[in-house]
């Protein structure tokens, strides 16, 4: 993998998965405050730890003396993740996978955490966010390919309205699709196989759970 991506550990929830392992090889790591749990989980040593350090147990501070860390006031403009995400770039990122992204106590910040992914791909970042169980993919103007196990969910959630929207080798395909905003219609499709998606134009985001099979 290229030294050019980077993972970034956040505080969400995380399930050591085959894809997730995979995702993560040869890359280099930075954590956001608690989101260093999750090094001692993947067998990693970030290269800088980052945060305000109010969700790090005294336990997980000790842990890693050796990983620089570079400490932020609690009041501070941008979330400990924002921040992370920023030194990763700073470093040379191209491409970013968000470990810990999705889930956990704090649905703020995991809406963020999708809200941010879009906008670093309209930046011409690659994104990809992932609790091990599920997956999310931002989707601009343009066609991405997932592959995903047959039988698998995915949603696609329109964060505008979306043109043009068609969706491939799934159940329930769409072509040349407009989708209001707010509207459902995008949610729980089922895969079979690799899925192709293409917009004209809008914001969304591609959810995808490549482990849960109840589609099939």
């Amino acid at each position: 993998m290229s030294q050019s991506t980077f993972t970034i550990l956040l505080g969400g929830e995380l399930s050591l998965t085959e894809r997730l392992r995979h995702v993560v090889a040869g890359s280099r790591f930075i954590a956001a405050d608690g989101g260093m749990r999750h090094a001692a989980a993947l067998g990693v040593t970030p290269e800088l730890w980052v945060g305000d350090f109010d969700s790090t147990p005294d336990d997980l501070d000790g842990a890693f003396p050796h990983v620089p860390k570079q400490p932020y006031p609690t009041a501070k403009a941008a979330t400990d993740g924002e921040i992370a995400v920023s030194e990763a770039i700073a470093r040379g990122a191209r491409c970013l996978v968000l470990v810990g992204a999705l889930g956990g106590e704090r649905s703020d910040h995991a809406l963020q955490h999708l809200l941010s992914a879009v906008s670093l791909a309209e930046e011409g970042f690659d994104v990809l966010l992932t609790s091990g169980r599920e997956e999310a993919v931002p989707l601009l103007a343009g066609t991405i390919e997932l592959d995903l196990p047959k039988g698998s969910l995915f949603s696609v959630p329109g964060f505008s309205e979306l043109k043009g929207l068609s969706i491939e080798n799934a159940r329930y395909p769409l072509t040349d699709f407009h989708l209001p905003f707010g509207s459902s219609r995008t949610i729980s499709n089922v895969a079979e196989g690799k899925v192709r998606f293409s917009l004209g134009s809008g914001r969304a985001i591609v959810l995808a759970r490549p482990y849960d099979l109840s589609g099939v």
